[in-house]
Parts: structure tokens; C-alpha cells; sequence
């Protein structure tokens, strides 16, 4: 029997994505995929991917579009950067798969557990696109709940601009401090906006540890991957 390859579920902002602007930026994108498929041989990889570089579902509900429609678009940005991302890893040596939670067959497989975790047996990076496939899910739940549903071992969640979770808003406040180790209970009493509360009581309920760590400077996401301590964990 060979040794159980350590199983995460990284989640990648669609900020990310876009390097601060809207849509894919390809040097930044392909700067990601480089660093995941660097550790891709050693380490079982699942992503989620945000959208936020191309639609906000609540951002636009707030500005009178219906939400569920909204949450919807939001969904298919995803999809954009989930196939985005697939291009530039195989481009950089990794075998992948999208599997997609709204069905689109000529794109992405549909989503399936069993066959995603098959994939990740088999070595192949699995791309998670389109959300819950349901509105009024953020991206940082879908991250929680895949990671619970394919067995990772802990959900990994990126950050750009910052490198963990913090006693306040770093950009804000100078006196801010970055918290090392914290649990889920005491991050939701003191409003830590990390992650969404629903995806902390997800991984709090289900003793699913979370690492938050920052995206810079180069070779965090691939050292990250391997399981280095960097940034915040987040446990019961």
C-alpha cells in the first residue's frame, strides 16, 4: 500500500484572477498555475474559484438586479476562470479536470464527488466551477463544503493583499495583528471577516481545519500546498 498523499481544497479569490482588474489577467493567472502545478505530483489538489473578477452577486442585487438572477452570473464567472486556470496549468504540466455544478457537458464534466475524488487519485488537478450551483452560496461555503465532500484534509484560502487573518482590517488600522493560530468559535463572536460565517460554522461543525495565507511573495501558494505553516490556521 503506498502512502495516502496529504488532499487539500485550495480556494482562489476571482480578484486573483484579474490582478486587481476586471476579467483574467493570463501573466498572473499563469504566475497561480505555475506554483500549483509545482506541487501537483506530491499533493492530492482541489480549487474552488471565486468570480469576482467578472460579476458579484450581491454587489449587483444591491444595485436592483434581482438576486437569484444576479448570484447566477456570478456562477458563470467562475466557470470563465475555472477554464482560464485549467488552460494555464496544463500549459504548465499538470493533467485537469473542471467539474461544474450548473451543467454545461461541452465544458466541464458535471459535478460528482466520487469521480472528483478518482480524479485526485489519479494525480489530475480538479477545478470546481460554478458555485453551489445555487444562489445565495458564496464561493467560501462551496470551498468548505467540497473539502468536507471529497475528504481533504484542510481548506486552504488565499488572500491577496493580506497574509492571514488579523485582529482588525490591516489596511485600515496600523495597530493591527496578525493572528496566528484561532478558532472558528472565537473568530465568528469577534467578526473576523475572513471567510463568510457560514462556510467557519460549516468547518467548525464538521472539524474541517483552515489555513489562511497570503498569495505573495512567490512560492507561498506552492510551499502552502506542501504544508507549510504560513499565515493563520483556524481550528476547533
Amino acid at each position: 500500500m503506498s502512502e495516502k498523499k496529504r488532499r487539500v481544497l485550495l480556494k482562489l479569490s476571482g480578484e486573483a484572477f484579474g490582478g486587481g482588474q476586471l476579467g483574467v489577467n493570463p501573466d498572473v493567472v499563469g504566475n497561480i498555475a505555475r506554483e500549483i502545478a509545482e506541487a501537483a505530483g506530491e499533493v492530492e489538489i482541489a480549487i474552488v474559484v471565486g468570480g469576482g473578477n467578472f460579476f458579484r452577486g450581491a454587489e449587483l442585487s444591491e444595485r436592483g438586479m434581482e438576486r437569484g438572477r444576479a448570484d447566477y452570473m456570478g456562477m458563470l464567472g467562475t466557470v470563465m476562470n475555472a477554464l482560464a486556470l485549467q488552460d494555464f496549468l496544463e500549459q504548465a504540466g499538470a493533467t485537469t479536470r473542471v467539474q461544474s455544478a450548473i451543467e454545461m457537458t461541452q465544458v466541464a464534466e458535471p459535478y460528482i464527488p466520487r469521480r472528483a475524488e478518482r480524479h485526485l487519485e489519479k494525480g489530475r488537478v480538479v477545478i470546481f466551477g460554478a458555485g453551489a450551483g445555487l444562489p445565495y452560496f458564496s464561493t467560501d461555503t462551496v470551498s468548505a463544503q467540497r473539502a468536507l465532500e471529497i475528504g481533504a484534509d484542510v481548506v486552504l484560502v488565499a488572500k491577496n493583499g493580506v497574509d492571514g487573518v488579523y485582529t482588525a482590517d490591516p489596511r485600515i488600522d496600523p495597530d493591527a495583528t496578525l493572528i496566528d493560530n484561532i478558532t472558528y468559535q472565537e473568530a465568528l463572536q469577534r467578526g473576523l471577516k475572513v471567510v463568510d460565517s457560514t462556510a467557519f460554522s460549516l468547518c467548525m461543525d464538521n472539524h474541517m481545519p483552515m489555513q489562511v495565507f497570503g498569495m505573495e511573495p512567490s512560492g507561498n501558494v506552492t510551499s502552502t500546498l506542501r504544508g507549510s505553516e504560513l499565515g493563520t490556521f483556524v481550528s476547533n
